[in-house]
């Protein structure tokens, strides 16, 4: 068994570029039940930014707002709209993290940094990745602080209500055409990743549009990222959608694990956010397909949620639409009841529903 040159613990944290980091941390707190636990600007001496980190189960999310028009994260937003600018790892190691995956081919974005305050220190570097995305090495073994050092504690004066996300379950990329291959090496070469699963346009397509897509994993199975490129259809794709409306490749949509779907979804729709919405044609033969499930077939109707099964188990899921202006960024909620895979056998009936939404917004 060949040794993992680069051991993950798991996501460590996702960072957004924004154009109104308080107000997006709001919507995070109130809509998903975040929880503010930390913040960096101008009150802790952080000159050019403002960030305010949120944390619930072991999701970390940061929203970073520029102070100056002229930044890097200025520049990031206007191109993009709000959007993931950071996929960052926890790792043991940061410098051999960077080392090994330097040496294989990736492109550096920061060299290891030791950042410290009063709570210890935290090692930092960063790679490169598809799009203006980068992948960040944390390691933190010797750090006891609330997020990193420069970032102060806060607590927010709203009590957010947790809706039951409990980690990171995977984070999709869409890529242009022709680039899911390179960029699929990229993860097996640069990071020791392994290809899980393949999806074609026989798998993915309705009447009007396909993709295509493969999953790549690192060695623990902790960090799953898809990766879509589109495929030819008659229409206009979903991802060359996304591509259009963010300028480029990017982050399609994170994944967020719960062990009671029908209670963080019920939350979600009541604080207003908004899903695809799937007909109710789709839930007739629902159970034929899959076979017995625990939940309420009229609750799992109710909420809309998606269902499917694999050799293992079977999942729920249901998809947000875009979180902001720009038809980009979405989340998923899945529960999973042993099933390890993605929910092939929704794809149909979500690319409808994706399309229905394509076609409101004159983008199909």
């Amino acid at each position: 068994m060949a040794t993992d040159f680069l051991p993950i613990n798991g996501t460590d944290h996702i960072e957004f570029y924004v154009g109104n980091a308080k107000q997006s941390a709001l919507f995070y707190q109130y809509a998903f039940g975040f929880d503010l636990v930390a913040y960096a600007g101008p009150e802790t001496g952080v000159r050019d930014r403002a960030s305010y980190v949120l944390r619930q189960g072991k999701i970390t999310l940061v929203l970073t707002t520029s102070l100056q028009p002229d930044s890097e994260i200025s520049e990031h937003v206007r191109k993009h709209g709000d959007g993931v600018k950071v996929l960052a790892l926890w790792v043991d190691d940061a410098r051999k993290s960077f080392d090994e995956t330097v040496m294989r081919g990736a492109e550096i974005a920061r060299k290891p940094e030791v950042l410290t305050d009063e709570f210890g220190e935290v090692v930092i570097s960063s790679i490169k990745t598809y799009g203006e995305t980068i992948h960040t090495f944390v390691e933190r073994k010797n750090y006891k602080g609330p997020f990193l050092p420069g970032y102060k504690p806060r607590q927010s004066t709203y009590k957010a209500q947790p809706i039951g996300l409990k980690y990171v379950d995977h984070c999709v990329g869409n890529v242009e055409l022709g680039k899911m291959n390179t960029w699929v090496e990229f993860y097996e070469k640069v990071m020791g990743f392994s290809l899980l699963v393949t999806f074609d346009d026989k798998d993915i397509s309705t009447e009007y549009s396909a993709l295509m897509s493969k999953v790549v994993s690192n060695g623990n199975g902790y960090i799953k990222f898809p990766i879509n490129e589109p495929a030819q259809g008659k229409k206009k794709s979903q991802i060359e959608e996304y591509l259009d409306f963010y300028k480029g490749p990017g982050v399609q949509h994170i994944a967020i694990a719960t062990d009671d779907i029908i209670h963080t979804v019920g939350e979600l729709r009541r604080r207003g956010v908004e899903f695809l919405y799937v007909p109710e044609t789709y839930y007739e033969d629902v159970l034929d397909r899959v076979g017995k499930i625990n939940e309420s077939l009229e609750e799992l109707k109710k909420l809309n949620i998606l269902i499917d099964r694999d050799e293992e188990g079977y999942l729920l899921q249901i998809f947000t639409k875009p979180v902001q202006d720009r038809p980009t960024v979405f989340f998923e909620i899945i529960e999973r009841n042993g099933a390890k895979s993605f929910g092939k056998g929704n794809f149909k009936a979500l690319f409808e529903s994706i399309e229905r939404e394509q076609a409101l917004r004159g983008n199909l």
